[in-house]
């Protein structure tokens, strides 16, 4: 009875025996006096657990003398974790993934119009080759399509009227040789006083009208589009071939290079007179062409002479791209469509570039140089934010960044980057998604 009466006492302080240790040792020792540790439900109870043998010594953890715990191996089982923000990779990764790097320089930044245009000849490169006398047209000896020389003869034509200059000219010279003669040998008779002073002034007179026809002949042939000595040149071939006369035949020649676009007439065609066609090839210089453009007036502030244009097909026309520069803004506005006319030179080496087809025209409104710049494709979004990753020793470490301006191909950064550093630029969605994975596994 009274071991029970003991035991119960102390069923009491049990509890409090598994709160605090010092307590339960203390019981251990009065139930050992009282001989009622082998009493079963005190066994049981909590806290009641026999004390470790004097001759145990409790583990020693291996932090408690100082040693460092072994390194996990990366890449397999036990892998260590990366810190936050950053991605491990090898170079051998890198390469293979075919993650393209890049060093952070300085740069410009181009803001663009779009603006919709059509191509259209260059004016200051197309010439109409006319008709400058009334005749019948003798020869064509150019096709449409074919290229042309500058000065080269295109047509030859049958007129009377040229007929008529050249030999009014011939005329002219052949009496201006005579009286000529006559002059010299009146100076000479003069000076022996072989003749009279009146004989000497009627020669230099007839010789001096004589040299006036000639000059005035020369500019009728001038004004035809002839050349004097050609003819005179041309006369005495004639005299050599009696059966071969070129007194009306009048050449016809390219004003400059390029392609005969436009042919209007056919052999035989008369020209010159009321109704008659007045030019007989169109020529035109398509080396370079010209875009207009219709800039409307909240836009037209920002386009300048010698801007810059970049220019393109749709699909339709196999996505081609060129660069051309503006020469012209119109001051005048279309009273209809409240917009002004743009002009863009286009270069055109290859012929490429056809008039009457639709493009598309950036033309460049702003340049700004910036001391960061970083193209679109390194930009990726990570919790909402605009990150970067930055290539290191041990990867890539994800960098959050701040932006400033922009233009079509890149961001100005102002915060989060500075020149010099490398970045990833191609395939850095790779690296978001490896990111994603890391993270994903640390909340797990």
């Amino acid at each position: 009875m009274r071991i029970l009466l003991s035991a119960a006492i102390l069923v009491a302080g049990i509890a409090i025996g598994g709160a605090v240790p010092g307590v339960s040792s203390r019981i251990h020792e009065t139930l050992d006096a009282v001989g009622a540790r082998n009493i079963p439900f005190l066994q049981a109870a909590p806290g009641m657990a026999s004390p470790p043998a004097s001759d145990e010594k409790p583990h020693e953890d291996a932090d408690a003398h100082g040693s460092e715990p072994a390194p996990l191996e990366p890449n397999g089982a036990g892998e260590a974790h990366a810190p936050e923000g950053i991605v491990r990779m090898r170079p051998e990764q890198v390469a293979a993934q075919d993650i393209k790097v890049l060093k952070v320089e300085g740069g410009t930044l181009a803001r663009h119009l779009l603006v919709p245009g059509t191509i259209t000849p260059n004016t200051d490169r197309i010439a109409r080759i006319p008709a400058r006398v009334v005749g019948t047209v003798a020869e064509l000896r150019k096709r449409l399509g074919d290229d042309v020389q500058k000065d080269e003869i295109v047509a030859v034509l049958d007129s009377r009227e040229v007929a008529d200059a050249k030999s009014e000219y011939l005329t002219a010279l052949v009496q201006a040789e005579l009286q000529k003669i006559n002059y010299e040998r009146q100076q000479k008779l003069l000076a022996s006083q072989a003749a009279s002073e009146a004989a000497f002034q009627n020669a230099r007179a007839t010789f001096l009208e004589n040299q006036l026809r000639v000059d005035l002949a020369r500019q009728k042939l001038s004004a035809l589009g002839l050349n004097a000595a050609e003819v005179a040149a041309a006369q005495k071939r004639d005299e050599a071939t009696p059966n071969r006369s070129s007194l009306r035949l009048f050449e016809l020649r390219s004003p400059l290079s390029g392609r005969i676009v436009e042919r209007k007439v056919d052999v035989g065609t008369k020209l010159g007179g009321e109704g008659d066609p007045a030019d007989l090839y169109t020529v035109a210089d398509l080396s370079s062409v010209w875009i207009e453009l219709s800039v409307s007036t909240l836009d037209l502030a920002n386009v300048r002479d010698g801007a810059r244009v970049a220019v393109s097909l749709g699909q339709a026309g196999g996505g081609r791209h060129g660069e051309g520069k503006v020469v012209f803004v119109s001051p005048l506005l279309n009273q209809e469509t409240r917009s002004a006319r743009v002009i863009v030179a286009l270069p055109n080496p290859d012929l490429a570039w056809r008039p009457g087809t639709f493009v598309t025209a950036e033309v460049e409104i702003a340049r700004d140089a910036v001391a960061v710049r970083i193209p679109k494709a390194a930009l990726q979004t990570v919790e909402g934010k605009r990150v970067v990753f930055v290539r290191t020793e041990a990867g890539f470490e994800r960098r959050e960044v701040e932006l400033g301006h922009s233009d079509d191909e890149a961001f100005e950064v102002t915060v989060g980057l500075k020149a010099g550093e490398e970045i990833a630029v191609g395939n850095s969605f790779l690296l978001k998604a490896e990111l994603g994975k890391a993270e994903a596994g640390d909340n797990d």
